[in-house]
């Protein structure tokens, strides 16, 4: 099967025609785009044929970060991007949406369905009130009906703002709480890893919790008797309704600068952060990061038809913005609600693999713990179905290990495609964007990422706020990017806002990620830079460290946090999660610490080896270095970590149990 054209390329074939420029290689091109942000942002808007009914003033008002005012006047709606693609789409028969789930239910739903769905449920919710600027609160897993329910939302200039059900009472009320939603759209329960969660007691404490909910819409996901939630409209049969209000309706226009949605930080400690993105923004960045970067086509345009982009995600990670964020260019969007990696009882990491066999992925994406727990399990893509029309791999989340992407490759290799690219990406839920990530022109090295991004004045600054080459730095984003927070809701002054990002460098983004760029302009991310190891004046991400240890086969996981005490030696202590039926003897011991000096350096081998049942890790996969570390320095657990926003919140009691044992020994 011949290889579409290149994204990028077909961008700037449109620069050299339309505007004039052409550029000798990827490093000219991102230098323009980011020492003429006007000219970049304004080619953005053209390329992609975005429509407003007035026409914006300037395309950057103002430089300055936080604050800076993009293409003031221009009126936008991501509801009306999605569906400018509708006819053209449909008339190819192409689907929008395609679904499954644990349970083995396929969905597709079409183009024109996503539009009068979205409009049934927008012109329900007007009747109930809602009005622009007000926040719609969603508890829901991800099913098309999340979509829809965004859609709808946005339509009318609502304020979007969803939490997975796999989040308990407490974590969903630390969010939902700040932003004092009108309306809540929630599920009944959710099925995940082979069991069926009831979440109807959780609703009913959300309802109570929120007394400016006037309003909820029920998605009876699994059916069960929700008579106790009532009142609350059925949103099943919202959804069905189709007479000549439902087919008049249209997406209201919006300012550029109207909130689209509120998403939340990782909430490690303290209430999690919860950040405001704007419309316009949001259309502009998702477009060029999702398009040019990596390499998602539109499902009717020749080059990319029968376009399918799946990027795993929960409805609580970002990355589920991202993937919805395909419907904007036209792209068909497979989607999975479930356990990739089956159930405790029978693991099984073919599940999603075999999800995009099924659906025919041409993109297939998935948080880097996915590809490791692949590796480990040792999985073999030839038995999970046609994988032949996957084209391209996405990954982010954590640092990819080079040993991983390799073993991916040398699995496409075997079922005849060798050569896989991978689009490797570094953002975060902050901007809803990534500032590294892919290139299809540039070569991929594994291990690396390809490139900084268009629009992305990305650096490495070392202890001297100096930007740096071939070392290792703080990541800093030196201009704005559309997609920045416009702020943080409730947060007076932008103290919040400022404190968390421009503290350290005022007027310039500090990401809290260590980065070295190379001399070919590849990206190596090395870690966040606030859960550091210094190690006799040597600082480390602690991304390098893993990647040796988890090498070994029988390491499933591992963390290791550097204490550092006043007057005295650091003490760094690794964690690591065994196999079952291996312990850590001797031998693993010399095993481990062997990997270590040898792949990274005797400095770096630990104090002490500890054999732990689990790592704990943060809704969104993150390991929870920084709160051990504070833990372990005699910090008490309810200032360090918020339970509630844990993937797994039982494997922190092993930790405070070791840290009470080291604080009594003195």
């Amino acid at each position: 099967m011949k290889s579409p054209v290149p994204q990028i390329r077909l961008f700037q074939d449109w620069l050299k025609h339309q505007r004039g420029l052409a550029f000798p290689g990827y490093d000219a091109l991102w230098r323009w785009s980011v020492d003429d942000l006007t000219a970049f942002w304004q080619a953005v808007w053209d390329y992609f044929q975005l429509q407003s009914p007035t026409p914006h003033r300037a395309v950057l008002a103002d430089e300055t970060m936080p604050g800076t005012r993009w293409f003031e006047g221009a009126q936008v709606n991501y509801a009306q991007q999605v569906f400018r693609h509708v006819d053209a789409a449909h008339a190819a028969g192409l689907p929008a949406v395609v679904s499954r789930n644990e349970k083995g239910d396929a969905r597709e739903l079409s183009w024109p369905e996503l539009k009068r769905q979205s409009a049934a449920l927008a012109v329900h919710l007007k009747e109930q009130g809602l009005q622009r600027g007000d926040r719609v609160a969603a508890y829901l897993p991800n099913v098309p009906e999340a979509i829809v329910a965004f859609l709808a939302v946005t339509s009318l200039g609502g304020v979007w703002s969803i939490c997975a059900p796999d989040m308990g009472t407490n974590a969903v009320l630390d969010r939902f709480r700040q932003i004092e939603p009108k309306v809540l759209i929630a599920c009944d329960g959710v099925t995940y890893g082979g069991r069926d969660f009831d979440r109807t007691a959780v609703v009913a404490e959300l309802r109570a919790a929120l007394p400016s909910v006037t309003h909820v819409v029920l998605h009876r996901n699994l059916g069960i008797d929700a008579a106790k939630l009532q009142p609350f409209a059925d949103l099943g049969e919202v959804l069905r309704r189709d007479d000549a209000t439902v087919r008049a309706f249209e997406p209201e226009w919006l300012p550029f600068d109207h909130p689209v949605w509120i998403v939340y930080s990782s909430g490690t400690t303290g209430l999690p952060k919860p950040i405001v993105h704007g419309q316009g923004g949001i259309l502009l960045v998702m477009l060029a990061h999702l398009v040019l970067h990596s390499d998602v086509g539109c499902s009717y345009a020749p080059n990319t038809f029968g376009e399918r982009f799946h990027w795993y995600s929960s409805t609580g990670w970002v990355m589920w913005n991202a993937q919805m964020a395909g419907l904007l260019n036209g792209t068909t969007c497979c989607i999975y609600d479930g356990n990739p990696g089956g159930s405790r009882e029978r693991p099984d990491w073919t599940t999603l693999w075999r999800f995009g066999a099924e659906v025919g992925a041409t993109f297939f994406g998935a948080g880097a713990a996915f590809f490791a727990n692949c590796m480990k399990a040792g999985i073999d893509l030839a038995a999970c179905g046609d994988l032949s029309k996957v084209r391209a791999l996405g990954t982010t989340g954590s640092p990819l290990s080079e040993d991983v992407q390799q073993w991916v490759n040398g699995q496409f290799a075997r079922i005849g495609k060798p050569g896989m690219w991978w689009s490797n990406i570094s953002g975060g839920t902050d901007f809803a964007g990534a500032f590294i990530g892919g290139n299809r022109e540039l070569p991929l090295v594994p291990g690396e990422m390809q490139c900084r991004l268009l629009g992305c004045a990305v650096e490495a600054w070392n202890e001297a706020g100096e930007p740096v080459v071939g070392e290792v730095g703080e990541l800093v984003c030196t201009k704005p990017i559309p997609s920045m927070p416009l702020y943080f809701w409730g947060d007076d002054g932008n103290k919040r806002y400022i404190a968390s990002y421009f503290d350290m460098y005022p007027g310039v983004w500090r990401h809290g990620d260590w980065l070295k760029v190379t001399e070919r302009g590849s990206c190596v991310i090395y870690g966040r830079s606030d859960a550091t190891i210094n190690r006799h004046g040597l600082r480390m991400g602690t991304s390098e460290l893993y990647r040796a240890v988890e090498a070994i086969p029988e390491v499933l996981d591992s963390m290791v946090v550097d204490l550092e005490f006043l007057g005295r030696d650091s003490w760094m202590p690794l964690f690591v999660v065994l196999r079952e039926g291996h312990a850590l003897d001797d031998t693993m011991r010399a095993r481990i610490n062997g990997a270590i000096r040898d792949a990274v350096s005797p400095r770096f081998v630990p104090d002490q080896l500890y054999q732990v049942p689990e790592i704990p890790r943060t809704l969104t996969g993150k390991k929870q270095e920084l709160p051990v570390k504070k833990l372990l320095l005699g910090q008490p657990i309810e200032k360090v970590v918020n339970r509630d926003a844990m993937a797994n919140p039982a494997a922190m009691d092993w930790y405070v149990e070791l840290a009470r044992q080291r604080n009594a020994a003195g």
